[in-house]
C-alpha cells in the first residue's frame, strides 16, 4: 500500500503557525507573566542598586554581599544543602519510580498513594513531624538511650543533617513522579530481549534502564534542587538559628533589619544560582537527546 506524503513549504508552516490568533491566544500568557513575574522581577534588580537609607543608585550592597563572610557561607551552604537534597530524592525516588512504572499489580496503587501521601499534609505540619523524631528528646534519641545504645543524645537536629532529611521528605514525591516518567517511556521489549539474552535483572537495569532513563534523573535534580535551594520553612525549623540559608537570610533583612536593597541582592544571587543549574541540566539533557535521536537515525 503506497502512502503520499505532502510537505508544506516552510514560510507556509510559518505564517500558519504565526497566525494573529496565536498571538492572541498567547496574550493572556505575556500579560500574566509581564505583570506578576517581569515587573516585580525588574523592581527586585531596580531596588538591589539603591541605598537603603537614600535609595541613591550604588554598588554597596553587591560589594557587601561578595566580601561580607556570613553571605557567601550562606550562599555555599544553600548550595551544598540543595545538592544533597537533589542526589537523596534521585537516588530514593528511583527504585520506587521504577516500580510504579512497570508494576501492574494491585500494590503499584498502594505504593503510589503512599508516594504522593506527603503532600496531603502542609510543609510546616511535616517539618514538625520531623523536628519531634529528630530533637534531643525525639522519638530518636529516647529509644536509643532507652534502649541502652547511647548515653547523651545524637546532634541530629539544628543542622544540615535534619534539614537534608527534611528537605528529602518535601521533595521526594515530585522526583518520583518525574523519575516515573522517564521510565515509562521506555521500551519494556527492551528488558525483555535483554533477559533473553542471558542478562540478569541488575544488568538489565545497569545497561539499560538507566542510560535511557538519564533525561529523567536530570529533571529529577534539577527539581529536587531549585525546590530546596528556595525552601524556608524546613531549614528555619530544623536548621536552627545557627544554620543560616539565603533564603532564611533574605527574611531576615526583610522583616528584621529591614533592608530590602540587600535582601534583594540575596535573592538575585539565589536566582542566578538555580538558573545556572537549571541552565547545565538542561543544556545536558538536550545534548542527550540529540545523541539518541543520531543514534536512532543511524540504525534506521
Amino acid at each position: 500500500m503506497n502512502t503520499l506524503a505532502i510537505e508544506l513549504p516552510a514560510t507556509a508552516q510559518s505564517r500558519r503557525i504565526w497566525s494573529p490568533f496565536a498571538y492572541l491566544a498567547l496574550s493572556p500568557s505575556f500579560l500574566g507573566l509581564s505583570i506578576f513575574f517581569a515587573l516585580p522581577m525588574g523592581m527586585m534588580i531596580g531596588m538591589s542598586f539603591a541605598n537603603v537609607e537614600t535609595l541613591a543608585p550604588t554598588l554597596d550592597n553587591y560589594a557587601r554581599f561578595f566580601t561580607d563572610g556570613l553571605s557567601i557561607a550562606g550562599f555555599c551552604r544553600t548550595a551544598i544543602m540543595s545538592a544533597l537534597v537533589a542526589v537523596s530524592v534521585t537516588v530514593l525516588g528511583y527504585p520506587v519510580a521504577y516500580f510504579l512504572a512497570r508494576s501492574k499489580t494491585r500494590w503499584r496503587a498502594i505504593v503510589f498513594g503512599l508516594a504522593l501521601a506527603p503532600e496531603l499534609a502542609g510543609v510546616v505540619l511535616r517539618t514538625y513531624g520531623w523536628l519531634i523524631i529528630l530533637e534531643d528528646r525525639g522519638f530518636i534519641n529516647d529509644t536509643l538511650i532507652h534502649l541502652g545504645i547511647i548515653a547523651s543524645p545524637l546532634p541530629l537536629s539544628k543542622n544540615l543533617f535534619a534539614v537534608v532529611v527534611g528537605l528529602t521528605h518535601v521533595v521526594l514525591p515530585f522526583g518520583i513522579l518525574s523519575l516515573m516518567t522517564s521510565i515509562q517511556g521506555i521500551d519494556p521489549n527492551l528488558e525483555r530481549a535483554a533477559q533473553m539474552l542471558g542478562a540478569s535483572r541488575p544488568a538489565v537495569v545497569r545497561h539499560i534502564i538507566l542510560p535511557l532513563s538519564v533525561p529523567g534523573i536530570v529533571s529529577s535534580l534539577l527539581i529536587s534542587f531549585t525546590m530546596a535551594a528556595s525552601a524556608y520553612a524546613t531549614p528555619a525549623l530544623l536548621g536552627g538559628a545557627g544554620f543560616k540559608v539565603l533564603a532564611t537570610m533574605i527574611y531576615e533583612q526583610v522583616l528584621f533589619y529591614i533592608n530590602w536593597p540587600f535582601a534583594a541582592v540575596m535573592a538575585i544571587a539565589l536566582l542566578v544560582m538555580m538558573l545556572a543549574i537549571s541552565f547545565v541540566g538542561v543544556r545536558y539533557e538536550s545534548r542527550l537527546r540529540a545523541r539518541s535521536g543520531n543514534l536512532k537515525g543511524d540504525a534506521t
